[in-house]
């Protein structure tokens, strides 16, 4: 690519990080968050959102597809023994840290300081992983099976996209913005703006910008790095406009749930590979079975933690009363 057309993706990239940051702080997107809706609440609305910003994904590729050379997609991993270890271990550090990667930008957003600690647990987490030894993933062929699917499953995604535009507008421009950043209508943005700057730059998660930077991989890497802070410029716009902005210093025990719950959650995903941002955004779009078996156990994980947790703490609470009577 030449310097004006690099010059040129960048300036299209740039604005799609900030409005994906912008709407996953609006719409509080969070797989931690849509577990324990899923425990409290009996609902699964923001897990479905979490696999509908999958289909946006895909849909807009098949798009793509149609109209143009696509660029060099990531390629998929082999189901493994270390692909169910990790993807465990990248929940647990996500029920440790409070939020997912996605949940950690969207706090953050909210001024929560400590969140920023995060992807700097992260990034300590991948500078340490080589001392455990980890294996390498077995690559599979380049390619897609998604891109295998007929005209069809254009239609079928055209018919979705037009039945999620008139449900956004049908209640006129009062309620607009009210639905545009609703859960499922925030991760559709999330997946358009994703396909756009995979479009245009090629496939980018900031994970994996902090892995790079943690390996001393020099390519690409301030462009990249430009993404990630354009990325929490636009959560901490979308705060800042939701009136969510409440700069609060953390305390010593966020300290440490944040940095450690970023470092496991980088250690889960060097050993899958991939983390939640990347499996939602590139692994389960693409139908990569390790994706969406990745993300199921890690789901999994977080609910076995809170619910394990909830369990302690009513045995605790329990006790103390108990003493308390005595």
């Amino acid at each position: 690519m030449n310097l004006e057309l690099l010059s040129a993706a960048v300036l299209i990239a740039v604005p799609c990080a900030a409005i994906m940051g912008y709407a996953i702080q609006r719409g509080a997107t969070c797989t931690v968050a849509a577990v324990d809706e899923l425990l409290g609440k009996r609902s699964a609305r923001r897990l479905a959102s979490l696999a509908e910003a999958s289909l946006w994904v895909a849909g807009g590729l098949l798009l793509a597809r149609m109209v143009m050379s696509l660029p060099a997609l990531p390629a998929g991993y082999a189901i493994g023994p270390w692909t169910l270890a990790g993807a465990a271990l990248l929940g647990f550090g996500a029920w440790v840290n409070g939020a997912c990667v996605f949940g950690a930008i969207a706090r953050f957003g909210s001024g929560e300081w400590a969140y920023a600690l995060t992807p700097l647990g992260f990034y300590l987490g991948c500078l340490t992983v080589g001392a455990f030894g980890a294996p390498v993933a077995q690559r599979l062929p380049a390619g897609s099976p998604v891109l295998d699917l007929p005209a069809a499953a254009v239609l079928l995604f055209l018919v979705f996209a037009a039945w999620r535009a008139v449900g956004l507008l049908r209640r006129g421009p009062t309620m607009f913005a009210a639905r545009l950043w609703a859960p499922h209508m925030a991760t559709a943005v999330i997946g358009i703006t994703f396909v756009i700057m995979l479009l245009a730059v090629g496939a980018w998660a900031y994970t994996d910008v902090l892995a790079e930077l943690a390996r001393g991989m020099s390519s690409s890497v301030p462009v990249r790095v430009l993404f990630f802070l354009a990325l929490l410029g636009g959560a901490a716009w979308g705060g800042w406009t939701a009136g969510r902005w409440h700069p609060t210093l953390p305390g010593w025990r966020q300290v440490l749930r944040c940095t450690a719950g970023g470092a496991l959650m980088a250690w889960g995903t060097l050993l899958i590979p991939g983390s939640n941002d990347g499996l939602i955004l590139i692994g389960m779009p693409l139908l990569w079975p390790y994706a969406w078996l990745a993300f199921a156990t890690m789901c999994a994980t977080i609910a076995a933690s809170m619910l394990l947790s909830r369990q302690f703490s009513h045995f605790g609470h329990g006790a103390r009363r108990s003493g308390a009577a005595s």
